[in-house]
């Protein structure tokens, strides 16, 4: 069943749909009276099952017919900051980081990132916002990751509280894979955890320096071979996924 995000909460049992949604249910999936739809409202927690029951010039009007409980969220809140990267790569770590249940993604600039966004930066986020919200309805989802930007890596902001692991290729040249599981074992429900991959070419030891001092960042290997700059991410999700969600 097709999932929408509300970004008006209904007042009663019917509502209107919005006009994009409206296009994309009635027009590209051809739906009709009687077709259902399953729509999150803004708090990203209630979730209803609605079906068309009047299709007008302008409007569709939608019943919520059941309202569903759903927990599909990773217990913990994730966060992926990714060094800026050239190509679509962005779009791919967003579009696939968004399925596997992160819930903030940061894009920052590091001194080996090879591209930089400057003045079309609000551009960019539009559209992998855009992206975000695509795969969240895909994979239902009951939140829409936000996508931001860090001009510099110096000026990102996180929660003292927050576990913060930065993948280094050094210590996966060494085969350390201890540190991963162990800042796993720290994390309980309700708690944050973010994860910085460096772009292509990786950080430099300043920058790690930084991370480590500044931050509170913990070094670790993603295991024993060295990963590219978009699937480093998606790796430490899945391996999150597994630590938290399946082998306990």
């Amino acid at each position: 069943m097709q999932r929408y995000f509300l970004t008006e909460a209904p007042t009663g049992q019917e509502f209107v749909l919005p006009e994009d949604v409206q296009h994309h249910l009635m027009t590209v999936l051809r739906g009709k009276e009687g077709t259902q739809a399953e729509f999150v409202y803004p708090d990203q927690q209630t979730m209803v099952v609605a079906e068309v029951i009047r299709v007008d010039d302008e409007t569709t009007t939608m019943r919520v017919v059941e309202e569903v409980t759903t927990d599909v969220e990773l217990p913990v809140e994730t966060t992926i900051i990714l060094g800026l990267a050239k190509g679509d790569k962005p779009e791919l770590v967003v579009q696939k980081a968004t399925e596997l249940g992160v819930h903030h993604v940061i894009i920052v600039e590091t001194d080996w990132s090879v591209v930089h966004w400057g003045m079309k930066a609000d551009k960019k986020l539009a559209r992998l916002q855009k992206i975000a919200q695509g795969a969240a309805e895909q994979s239902h989802r009951l939140r829409v990751p936000d996508v931001t930007y860090v001009e510099k890596l110096r000026d990102l902001a996180l929660p003292d509280d927050m576990v913060k692991i930065v993948a280094w290729e050094e210590s996966a040249k060494q085969g350390e894979t201890a540190q991963l599981v162990a800042q796993f074992s720290r994390l309980n429900p309700g708690d944050k955890i973010a994860f910085l991959v460096g772009p292509e070419g990786g950080l430099k030891e300043s920058e790690l320096d930084l991370l480590t001092k500044t931050f509170g960042f913990v070094p670790a290997g993603l295991g024993p071979r060295i990963l590219r700059a978009e699937t480093a991410p998606l790796y430490a999700l899945s391996a999150l996924s597994y630590a938290l969600e399946l082998a306990r």
